[in-house]
């Protein structure tokens, strides 16, 4: 979808609830227990279908980098600022910057990305009517299946940045940590952007968790706490370039499939 057929949302702290709602009532009906056999059928087959969606609508995007981060800070805020370069700076190394689409934070990584002429994509649920995702995407991707949105942002990602924010971001964030540390998922890049806004929680991770052994010393080695967006960048080219050899080649799309590509 071209960025100029998106209409511009809300201030985000006039709107703190983005994202949180869901247009659609089958989300809030999925986790309430068993169901009919054929209404549970059903529902298989609707998310085989936006499995499939999400696959072809992202097959050609290229390599990501995921972005997390709150949708509550405002263009003034320096978050904003860090977040913004940080989304040219994927863009300048070739790499697609992947958000959840929204204002805040989200919306700073895809507008630095738009800014150094990269590619830049978002993922979320479905949204109620009355809110948007930002301006700055080439593609935008809805799910009605909260579950299925957070394997997208994941299965086309060769590392993830985790920007100051919420529960929202924390919930992303851990899965990552989590995927890596049980083998699901390579070891990939695991950057945290703003010392200051992570180093409580890094504390707590150290002087609780890592303290009565609940992780190993590894899981939090390998997660790279930084300022600098030029060092994020760097880290996680090196890490992808040298520890999966990544070598970016076009697909082409099949016009058996009705493919158009990119």
């Amino acid at each position: 979808m071209p960025a100029e057929d998106l209409a511009e949302p809300g201030n985000p702290q006039g709107n703190p609830q983005w994202g949180k709602s869901t247009a659609s009532a089958e989300e809030e009906l999925f986790l309430e227990g068993p169901r009919g056999r054929g209404f549970e059928l059903g529902r298989a087959i609707r998310i085989f279908w936006e499995l499939i969606y999400g696959f072809r609508a992202l097959h050609f995007v290229g390599p990501c980098i995921t972005v997390f981060g709150s949708a509550r800070f405002p263009p003034e805020h320096p978050y904003y600022a860090l977040t913004r370069e940080l989304g040219a700076r994927i863009a300048l190394a070739q790499f697609t910057v992947m958000t959840g689409g929204g204002p805040g934070l989200m919306e700073a990584a895809n507008r630095g990305a738009k800014e150094a002429a990269g590619v830049s994509i978002g993922c979320n649920i479905v949204l109620p009517h009355e809110q948007k995702p930002n301006p700055y995407l080439d593609k935008w991707v809805q799910f009605r299946y909260f579950f299925i949105r957070k394997m997208m942002l994941v299965k086309y990602s060769y590392g993830f940045v985790a920007a100051p924010g919420g529960f929202g971001t924390l919930d992303e964030l851990f899965e990552v940590a989590t995927l890596i540390q049980t083998g699901k998922i390579k070891n990939f890049p695991v950057v945290l952007l703003g010392t200051e806004y992570w180093s409580p929680l890094l504390v707590f991770l150290r002087q609780s968790v890592l303290a009565n052994a609940a992780i190993s010393p590894r899981d939090l080695d390998e997660i790279l706490v930084t300022d600098s967006p030029s060092e994020a960048v760097a880290h996680i080219q090196r890490c992808a370039t040298e520890n999966f050899g990544l070598r970016y080649v076009p697909r082409k799309p099949a016009r058996l499939l009705f493919e158009r590509g990119a």
